[in-house]
């Protein structure tokens, strides 16, 4: 009976990892919202972020997970944009260090700004998890619309983001939140 639990356990495992790899979702385009959020990790996140602030497809954007030592004017000039663009239209968050402190970062950011729409920019295999992440710190507060960047991470690296989506997702059903 507990092979059998296991087997179980093991082939559900294995579909559930089948369809978040084949779910991992594409770059949205020509959706509006209130902002954009951009976590701050692998590559083509903020270029994304400032993509679609350049397209207004919102009014504003906050970079969360920003290390404390880097200031707008150096971000401005590594990825050649105005510094008057930073000045009126982006957020740095220096607070967050995992997707989890990203959520809270961003949800206090939203609700100071009154948003009620949010596009939160990150790489398509972590999206899942970080808009999960999201949802929850918000509540009821705004909508979350994923915006995935096409991203070629490592087999470990997509094992492990489906096992903390897992854990993640049985915390919250079983009212570990926090």
């Amino acid at each position: 009976m507990i092979f059998r639990l296991i087997v179980l356990a093991g082939l559900c495992w294995i579909g559930g990892f089948g369809i978040f790899l084949a779910t991992r979702p594409p770059p949205l385009e020509n959706t509006r919202t209130d902002a954009i959020v951009v976590l701050t990790g692998t590559s083509g996140r903020i270029t994304r972020g400032l993509e679609m602030l350049e397209a207004h497809a919102a009014k504003r954007m906050l970079i969360s997970g920003v290390a404390p030592q880097v200031r707008p004017r150096e971000l401005a000039h590594e990825y050649k944009v105005s510094p008057q663009v930073f000045a009126c239209c982006i957020d740095l968050g220096h607070e967050a260090v995992d997707t989890r402190s990203n959520a809270e970062e961003t949800a206090d950011w939203v609700r100071e700004h009154g948003y009620h729409s949010v596009r939160l920019v990150t790489s398509d295999w972590h999206l899942a998890r970080a808009r999960l992440e999201l949802v929850n710190a918000l509540g009821s507060d705004a909508t979350v619309i994923g915006d995935g960047v096409p991203g070629t991470p490592s087999y470990a690296v997509l094992v492990g983001e489906y096992n903390k989506l897992i854990l993640r997702r049985v915390a919250l059903l079983i009212g570990q939140a926090t």
